[in-house]
């Protein structure tokens, strides 16, 4: 059975490895940019994705590029600790929680795919136009070459969508237009060389509803953040679902020019970032459906959320470990196995974009309006339920995460 994955990003490079691992051997990946480069910043994986790596054969490689989260603490505007808990196997998990350059992680699992499916796996300048799922037999694929600015012709026996937030292949395969929506946020993202803080693998979420802050380390001479503010009235939105805006990194830092606290000065940090990204936050709403005859969503494509609880990366691998798992179970009937696979994964994952929706809005108005009157033991069972409950529904709570049966497949 021959299948394409469209798109090379970290859920498109996984579904082929988990793909190959279910005994596929026949899978590539098309890919629309022309080299695939170790761009980005930081991205943070919690013990259920790097579950899935690590049962992938990729544990060694990962703790290489790794960098393990211990806590994650939130303080408020003045820098006072709010509440913190325990993370990764300092929670009790069998698995760690990774801090990690997104760029890193793409070219690790990139290695991986050469290595083993090989080297003409993974076709760049491949541009997808168009899908055609109609036929319950087959998928056509419209590919514009880049290099030569040619239309190709691929037909393949199922295709998985993993082309991101603006996929063009989305509105082919769910047969309706998807448009980005803005929360109204204003987000930027760097990474910068810089002494650790606090113990060097905490994670800090620092400020209110108006404006905050995510630190954490990516090694130990890097740092990486993320800020996000409300947009003004009457600023522009901008171009949803753009990553790569670059934005003067001084203008940044004085959102936050009084947050200099005895254990990180946040000023600083930013104003020395040399590559400061804008991105006006935007996700879509829960899609009714994911796949069509052989063709099917994965990772933004299928769910694109807001970046809160560290699940838009760590959601698009459980996608790729369930998708391999069921497609396998189901090697003879390819159009059941991805209804099993929309069946597992879209609901629960519906949840969690509209819970990041929540994060984004009600829930830190509330811990910012405890903490401003005071009543911080409130504010601290307000975050405890919060992140008790966000784990449970991401699937990622203690229990459940170390008990549960794992997705990969086991040799015919």
């Amino acid at each position: 059975m021959r299948i394409l994955i469209g798109g090379a990003g970290i859920g498109g490079l996984t579904a082929a490895l988990s793909l190959h691992a279910a005994g596929f051997d026949d899978v590539s990946v098309l890919e629309a940019a022309r080299e695939i480069r170790e761009i980005g910043v930081g991205v943070n994986l919690p013990p259920h994705a790097v579950r899935e790596l690590v049962e992938l054969g990729l544990g060694e490689e990962l703790a290489a590029i790794g960098w393990p989260t211990s806590e994650l603490s939130y303080f408020d505007r003045s820098g006072h600790l709010i509440w913190a808990e325990p993370r990764g196997m300092k929670a009790g998990y069998r698995w760690p929680q990774y801090s990690v350059h997104r760029g890193r992680l793409q070219q690790m699992l990139l290695s991986a795919v050469h290595n083993r499916l090989g080297a003409g796996a993974v076709y760049a300048g491949k541009r997808i136009v168009s899908v055609d799922c109609t036929n319950e037999s087959s998928v056509g694929i419209d590919v514009i070459g880049s290099t030569t600015g040619e239309r190709e012709h691929w037909d393949c026996d199922t295709f998985v969508a993993a082309d991101g937030i603006r996929s063009a292949s989305r509105s082919s395969i769910v047969s309706r237009e998807t448009k980005l929506a803005s929360n109204g946020w204003v987000m930027y993202r760097g990474a910068t060389r810089h002494t650790s803080f606090l113990d060097g693998h905490t994670m800090v979420i620092v400020g209110d509803e108006t404006l905050r802050i995510v630190v954490y380390a990516l090694d130990a001479e890097t740092l990486n953040w993320l800020l996000v503010r409300p947009m003004a009235t009457g600023e522009s939105i901008g171009d949803l679902g753009n990553w790569n805006k670059l934005v003067d990194a001084p203008s940044v830092a004085d959102y936050v020019a009084d947050w200099r606290f005895s254990w990180l000065d946040v000023p600083q940090m930013v104003r020395g970032t040399l590559e400061v990204y804008e991105y006006p936050m935007a996700d879509i709403d829960p899609l009714p459906c994911w796949s069509v005859n052989r063709a099917t969503l994965l990772g933004d494509a299928a769910h694109a959320m807001y970046p809160f609880g560290s699940n838009g990366a760590s959601q698009a691998i459980l996608d790729a470990r369930v998708l391999a798992y069921r497609l396998a179970g189901a090697r003879d009937d390819v159009i059941e196995g991805l209804r099993l696979y929309e069946r597992d994964r879209r609901e629960p994952v519906s949840a969690v974009q509209l819970a990041n929706r929540r994060q984004a809005g009600d829930v830190m108005a509330k811990v910012g309006a405890l903490v401003r009157s005071n009543a911080h033991d409130k504010a601290q069972e307000a975050l405890k339920d919060v992140e008790r409950d966000y784990k449970k529904l991401a699937g990622f709570d203690v229990d459940t995460l170390n008990q549960r049966a794992s997705w990969s497949v086991r040799p015919a």
